[in-house]
């Protein structure tokens, strides 16, 4: 089709996963949510199962579609040549539940193991299928709230201490001082459900008990732990995953605050409101917390099994207002742009941009007006300039210069 501007509106798409709040997103983009639905994420892109919707002039027309038409028009012909679509997808998420423990492999290992998987005939929308394409999936989120995770390993002395000082965790102190931090993971996650229970059970009553007294804060792993089984009349089996909890660090963003999640680095978001901005895949291997297909053996293939330091960021001023968070990967960047009345912006898309407005109002161009929750797509090379009446903030998904 004609496309006449180089600015649309954007719509994107909601996702209604179990563990999403009911509340955040529908009062994000204004509507209504009468029956408390989860509301867990808003896509942004041009996912192929959920593509996000241009208002143009002929009415609202898949992005997805329009990049198959015209590849070069919508994206740039560097990066269509490069990655063969939009490689970014971003998000808005709101976090009530815990997450699945999960790791996304490399993008080398997640073509092997596409092309294993084809090879063996397993359907691409298996429910035990691993990989879904053949991408990586590297992440960044920017928190718009208070914020917690679980990301990577501890360190070996605070692993040590939790294991000697957890009564339930005594025995496993030897293997992890013998043997190291893959053997321990390995050994409690593929223990048979008998075993979790039997070591888990008095553990899990106590941490609920000590939550309900008070004695607990979200900076303990006990905290999260408890509140697994808030609302339910009894423990039944454990979820091996608990240990995870215990095991990695626990991490609390600030609004504003970014965090980068590479492959092989285990996670798990816990609580609270997020933007995060994708690689354009499915490939997510999982290890618990979740109803969905868990295959432990191949997690622990791709897992990185060193203690780590979380590389918290606060994004690097660029141009007045604009602050970029480094993401270590060619398919995203991201950026938060702060507006006033006095401060504006102007900018020339280096490829396709998306921009969603977190908070405030804007003006583009002196001709599209956006209030929070709205958001808009720049096609490569269109000149363009946001101002603001009051506060606003946005935040800006693009591909870096290939």
């Amino acid at each position: 089709m004609n496309l006449t501007e180089n600015i649309y509106k954007l719509k994107g798409k909601i996702m209604h996963y179990a563990w999403g709040g009911d509340a955040f997103i529908p009062e994000f983009l204004g509507i209504d949510n009468p029956e408390h639905q989860p509301f867990a994420e808003y896509w942004m892109g041009a996912h192929p199962l959920a593509s996000s919707e241009l208002y143009t002039i002929e009415g609202q027309v898949s992005l997805y579609k329009l990049i198959k038409e015209d590849p070069s028009l919508m994206i740039s012909e560097s990066v269509f040549t490069r990655f063969g679509e939009l490689p970014y997808l971003l998000k808005v998420q709101d976090v009530k539940d815990i997450l699945s423990i999960q790791v996304h492999p490399s993008k080398t290992e997640a073509e092997k193991g596409f092309d294993r998987e084809e090879a063996a005939g397993i359907p691409i929308d298996a429910p035990y299928r691993n990989y879904k394409d053949r991408n990586h999936k590297p992440e960044m989120l920017v928190a718009l709230s208070d914020f917690w995770l679980l990301h990577g390993f501890r360190q070996k002395a605070a692993i040590e201490k939790v294991l000697e000082e957890t009564p339930e965790f005594t025995i496993l102190a030897p293997l992890f001082k013998r043997e190291g931090l893959q053997s321990l993971f390995q050994f409690v996650m593929e223990m048979e459900q008998p075993e979790v229970n039997a070591i888990l059970i008095n553990l899990v009553k106590r941490e609920i008990r000590k939550k309900n007294d008070g004695e607990l804060t979200k900076e303990m792993p006990g905290w999260w732990v408890a509140k697994l089984f808030e609302g339910k009349d009894e423990i039944g089996n454990i979820d091996r995953a608990v240990f995870s909890i215990y095991l990695f660090n626990i991490v609390n963003l600030d609004p504003g605050q970014g965090l980068f999640q590479g492959a092989g680095i285990p996670h798990a978001y816990m609580q609270g409101q997020c933007v995060e901005l994708m690689a354009n895949s499915d490939n997510v291997l999982r290890a618990g917390l979740t109803p969905k297909h868990i295959d432990v053996p191949e997690l622990i293939k791709h897992t990185h099994f060193e203690s780590i330091v979380p590389a918290v960021m606060t994004g690097e001023d660029v141009l007045p207002g604009e602050k970029i968070y480094s993401c270590p990967v060619p398919d995203f960047g991201i950026a938060k742009i702060d507006l006033t009345a006095e401060l504006g912006y102007s900018n020339t898309a280096v490829s396709l941009e998306i921009m969603v407005v977190t908070s405030g109002g804007a003006l583009v161009n002196n001709r599209l007006v956006l209030k929070r929750g709205e958001a808009f797509a720049v096609l490569p090379g269109a000149g363009y300039t946001i101002q603001a009446s009051g506060t606003c903030t946005l935040f800006k998904a693009f591909v870096p210069v290939v």
